[in-house]
């Protein structure tokens, strides 16, 4: 599972040094905005360093490359460092095409209406693991701001293009750069997993418990998957447990829950 996927600039000796401390389900090492431009190089080509640091601990390391002329290279050295997937920043179809003959699993970063309108399309392509949404990038495009308000409908279009091809999907439908008021991303990581999505990412170490807790089977949750499955296994058809008809998609969701703990 990637409940949480914490940026780390990835020029960065001091953030780079800690993130495998955080508890971080997946460091996603920025070469992105999070890095100036005179330090893209250098973070570029010391990437099998910070790819081994950073997952010492055991976190999936995920790499966020550059758009444009920068892509193809970053993803070579991602790949070529033994990050386990690559986020393609200002995704659309043709340039997730461009980078799928490198073998990298990727995952998409929606940060255009277009892009959003193709986002089944990038969704479909199978080197594409999963989904998500740039929401200041994409409040910008918009001409809009990225309240919770602007940024629900395309985080959601994005979501159900993700489930509709089967893939990840990761979100908060709000923006993730304010990340102060942990009351405030407690709910809304409550409410996306909710929804559905599979983690966030999130650009504060504060954020990682938060997210690891929203989007992890509660006690409780577990109990009842665990209740409807060994009720199902003697049932023929619909059954009644706590007072609740219980069908085939209710047992899919309840196998699903016992999915994430390993039954």
């Amino acid at each position: 599972m990637y409940r949480s996927l914490l940026y780390v600039p990835a020029h960065s000796e001091r953030f780079v040094g800690k993130a495998h401390e955080r508890g971080a389900d997946a460091i996603i090492l920025d070469l992105e905005d999070a890095v100036p431009e005179a330090d893209k190089d250098s973070a570029r080509a010391n990437l099998s360093d910070s790819v081994r640091r950073v997952g010492q601990a055991g976190a999936a390391v995920l790499v966020r490359i550059n758009a444009g002329a920068r892509a193809a290279d970053d993803a070579r050295a991602a790949a070529a460092a033994g990050a386990q997937a690559v986020v393609v920043a200002k995704a659309e179809p043709a340039g997730l095409r461009a980078l799928a003959p490198l073998g990298v699993e990727l995952i998409a970063m929606l940060e255009s209406p277009a892009a959003i309108l193709e986002a089944r399309a990038c969704a479909a392509l199978p080197a594409v693991i999963g989904l998500m949404v740039g929401g200041e990038d994409l409040a910008t495009a918009l001409g809009a701001q990225p309240t919770p308000e602007v940024l629900r409908l395309p985080k959601l279009l994005a979501h159900y293009a993700a489930r509709a091809e089967g893939k990840l999907s990761f979100g908060l439908l709000r923006s993730v750069a304010d990340y102060s008021d942990l009351a405030a991303l407690r709910a809304a990581a409550e409410e996306a997993r909710m929804h559905g999505f599979d983690g966030a990412s999130c650009v504060h170490p504060s954020a990682v418990p938060i997210l690891n807790a929203a989007f992890a089977p509660s006690a409780a949750e577990i109990d009842w998957a665990r209740r409807v499955v060994a009720a199902a296994a003697h049932a023929d058809a619909a059954f009644s447990l706590d007072g609740r008809m219980v069908d085939k998609p209710v047992v899919e969701r309840a196998r699903a829950v016992l999915g994430k703990v390993g039954g």
